[in-house]
């Protein structure tokens, strides 16, 4: 296992606040010089799994998503997850609960003849799975534009500052921008360049400007729009084992409505959760947690998290993640 230094950090922790940070600006903040972060960002690339990728807001998208619990014999689990993260329209594919349960999460138009196909008919017909339950994704607490607050913590605020003043320079907003009541959302032209930054949210103007067909001026200016309407984030990607992390769960928890969004937003500050998002379904509410070892989930579970409104909890150990964000892993 790669062991990470203060460099190591510094650099993660650079684009979690700046994806699209210069390697210059980077190795400003860390001290060092442009060369050594490079290396090191293609070190981490090559033997950590660091990706940096781009994705729209589902507002923006027009798209609906979906937590989906499918139990399948063990058998076949492993073969149906695999084929389930090759898909587009999938994201967070993971084999959890022994082995049998497979935790995915879908993403839908909201209307059209082939809206819900892949709920509907595709998995349903799927020869293994014995039961499915579909989960309709409400709200996002934490996750998605929000990054975990557990992952590397390095820089201080001035070093912070500087690149913040950078992002926004291209466009902003934040990571934690909150986005506007009405979303903006993307043509087709839009979407042509996203799907060039999905896998590599670092590619140079000139890249994107060959893959879309216009300038570098164009592309540059149409990306900072885009940021400025919050219509796209961006995710660094990286194996929760360099940071210590060698336990992780969804917690699928029910709390009382009239205390949910009191519950959910209290949650946001656990520096053990990576996601909170409010769902439909016999639970309301599911989080995904990671922890150092089974004793501090265990401490987590009873100690912090009991002391909120929470009736009822299920916890699935995570055993295998198919899929990040948009990242095939382990296939």
């Amino acid at each position: 296992m790669l062991v990470l230094d203060d460099v190591d950090r510094g650099l993660i922790h650079a684009l979690q606040v700046d994806a699209r940070a210069p390697f210059t600006l980077v190795a400003e903040v860390l001290g060092c010089s442009t060369q050594t972060v490079v290396r090191r960002y293609r070190r981490l690339y090559a033997q950590a799994g660091l990706r940096v990728v781009t994705l729209p807001t589902p507002r923006s998208a027009g798209v609906h998503q979906w937590f989906v619990r499918l139990t399948a014999a063990s058998r076949s689990a492993q073969d149906i997850a695999m084929a389930l993260a090759r898909r587009p329209d999938t994201s967070w594919v993971r084999l959890t609960s022994g082995g049998t349960e497979i935790v995915a999460i879908i993403h839908t138009p909201p209307s059209g003849p082939d809206a819900h196909a892949l709920l509907l008919r595709d998995i349903p017909r799927t020869a293994g799975i014995t039961s499915v339950s579909a989960h309709y994704l409400l709200h996002t607490y934490l996750g998605g534009p929000t990054a975990w607050r557990g992952r590397v913590n390095v820089l201080d605020e001035d070093q912070q500052a500087r690149l913040r003043a950078e992002r926004d320079a291209a466009g902003g907003p934040g990571p934690t921008a909150v986005p506007k009541e009405e979303p903006y959302l993307l043509t087709d032209a839009d979407r042509v360049l996203l799907g060039a930054l999905r896998e590599d949210a670092r590619v140079s103007y000139a890249d994107l400007a060959a893959a879309t067909g216009t300038t570098a001026s164009t592309v540059a200016r149409r990306l900072a729009q885009l940021r400025a309407h919050g219509a796209l984030f961006f995710d660094v990607d990286m194996d929760p084992a360099l940071v210590g992390v060698t336990v992780s769960a969804l917690l699928w928890m029910q709390i009382s409505p009239a205390h949910l969004d009191a519950v959910a937003t209290a949650l946001t500050g656990h520096e053990e959760l990576a996601v909170v998002a409010a769902t439909t379904g016999p639970t309301n509410l599911v989080a995904h947690a990671l922890c150092r070892d089974a004793e501090a989930l265990h401490t987590y579970l009873t100690q912090r998290l009991a002391r909120e409104a929470v009736t009822h909890i299920e916890t699935a150990p995570v055993l295998r993640t198919y899929k990040t964000a948009a990242t095939l892993r382990a296939l």
